[in-house]
């Protein structure tokens, strides 16, 4: 897919309206609001501890087709964490990620050998828009994914992101600095957040800092599993 440079009337485009949703979904929390562990890195992507966050994710059959392991169908559990890890994928036609959820390089790309954590086939399949301060030539990847990398900010990488998706939802998929951005700018319409039982001390935090009641946010529902508590929550 190509992406032309019509930066002038894009932003005159309103952010807000009736037009796709922007959603958070499968995000992690633990019991002391950490959406992952300390000291993140090439071999730790989800910081120390941080794996435990997602265990809720890891044991669905959603996860195993994902990755090849459905053992004929049979790998992977059904119910309450595979029926949320399925709505996050349903009716997307891009993502927005932070420059740390597409990779541990900082600074200025050295090279264009980094191309994500998810090998020649990324699991997104649709136009992907990276937030960073640093430019860099849009990356085709097999299986539709494309990232774009953007660095005129949240708002700009949010209308490229409506403009490709063609109607359909566009969702945040982290990492909590750019969701805690989206929802300071009281964009984001709709947020799963998974809470799992877990106590991580520190990492990086979700929503510290953040009111959101004062922002127009409310919690639609919340059904535990034995994993996780999976809590809604909407705008308006």
């Amino acid at each position: 897919m190509r992406m032309q440079d019509n930066s002038a009337a894009r932003d005159d485009r309103p952010l807000y309206g009736p037009m796709s949703k922007l959603r958070v979904h499968s995000i992690s929390m633990s019991l002391d609001g950490y959406s992952a562990g300390p000291n993140q890195s090439l071999d730790n992507p989800l910081g120390v501890g941080g794996q435990a966050l997602f265990e809720w994710f890891f044991a669905t059959r959603y996860w195993n087709e994902m990755h090849g392991k459905s053992g004929g169908g049979t790998g992977g559990e059904t119910g309450i964490d595979h029926d949320y890890a399925v709505k996050g994928f349903e009716n997307i036609g891009a993502w927005i990620l932070g420059r740390n959820m597409f990779g541990p390089v900082r600074g200025r790309w050295p090279d264009d050998s980094w191309k994500g954590w998810w090998g020649k086939s990324p699991p997104y399949h649709v136009p992907v828009f990276v937030l960073t301060h640093h430019e860099r030539a849009p990356l085709v990847m097999d299986g539709g994914t494309t990232f774009y990398f953007i660095t005129d900010g949240i708002e700009d990488a949010l209308r490229r992101a409506r403009d490709a998706a063609q109607g359909k939802d566009v969702r945040v998929g982290g990492g909590a600095s750019t969701i805690r951005q989206y929802l300071r700018a009281g964009l984001i319409d709709q947020m799963h957040v998974a809470c799992a039982p877990v106590l991580l001390g520190s990492g990086e935090p979700l929503l510290s800092g953040i009111d959101l009641p004062a922002l127009g946010y409310r919690v639609q529902s919340h059904v535990a599993s034995s994993r996780a508590t999976h809590v809604t929550i909407v705008r308006g």
